[in-house]
């Protein structure tokens, strides 16, 4: 599937060319990916890069190339995952396995809410059973950065070019239905660009915009990934131009509001 967009950035504001155009491809004929694979290398097998490139990862075939899995029959749940199964009307060890993954439970029902060790907030720490062999679980990668980067840097190795890596994630939103791409891990990039202190177009000084570029590119790969068997786990960008911002995209715990209304229930 290739999507191409056209968009304009007024010189003016930003210093940069009138009209880009964003070619955004799924990168198809990747095998199922079993632990051990080498994803950069099989990625560029199918995928001609050029620098500026980003390339956005489903973090489930990271997980299943680096042996991120568990599988259920190993598992023995405690008194806890037993009790929030018990409510939620899951399999008390694949409840274990969330368990396991969170530093941190929001809420423990209807649906278990967690925070896992990159900052990440999601439901059931992003434990997924989907896509996988029966009895198996796959579990986030515990340091989806670090992963991004060694990604980054043997494309380098094997290509020359510089390009962006994104590991997305899909995850629903608070307040509405459906679900999106998120990214977890990046590099290459920052994950915010920071318009503070830009002026809008009747002058006024911008004091708190911040946009997640990160999270608008993982949106748009996931609706090049597909759901269930679409088999797009890769998408390939081309043409977005660089920006310039910050890597501060997770409230700290103070400044989450939500996080502290969810504490109270």
């Amino acid at each position: 599937m290739n999507t191409r967009i056209f968009f304009h950035i007024s010189p003016e504001r930003r210093g940069i060319i009138l009209y880009t155009s964003v070619t955004v491809t799924g990168i198809r004929g990747l095998p199922l990916i079993q632990k051990g694979d080498d994803l950069p290398r099989l990625i560029i097998e199918k995928c001609a890069l050029e620098d500026g490139d980003i390339i956005c990862i489903a973090s489930t075939i990271i997980s299943k190339a680096k042996g991120y899995t568990r599988n259920l029959k190993d598992v023995i749940p405690g008194d806890r995952a037993t009790r929030i199964a018990e409510k939620t009307g899951e399999d008390p060890r694949f409840i274990q396995v969330v368990l396991d993954q969170a530093c941190d439970v929001l809420i423990e029902t209807p649906f278990t809410l967690t925070e896992v060790s990159c900052g990440h907030v999601g439901v059931r720490s992003g434990v997924d059973a989907s896509n996988v062999e029966d009895g198996l679980v796959i579990t986030l990668p515990a340091d989806p950065m670090k992963e991004a980067e060694e990604i980054r840097t043997e494309i380098k190795d094997l290509t020359s070019k510089s390009c962006g890596i994104i590991v997305t994630d899909t995850c629903g939103r608070s307040f509405r239905r459906g679900q999106t791409g998120h990214a977890i891990g990046w590099s290459g990039m920052s994950a915010i660009r920071d318009f503070r202190g830009d002026s809008d177009l009747f002058g006024h000084t911008l004091e708190i915009t911040e946009e997640a570029v990160v999270d608008e590119i993982a949106g748009f790969a996931n609706l090049i990934m597909g759901e269930s068997n679409n088999g797009v786990p890769a998408v390939h960008f081309r043409g977005i131009p660089a920006w310039t911002g910050h890597n501060d995209i997770y409230f700290r715990e103070g400044e989450d509001v939500i996080r502290k209304a969810l504490k109270k229930v």
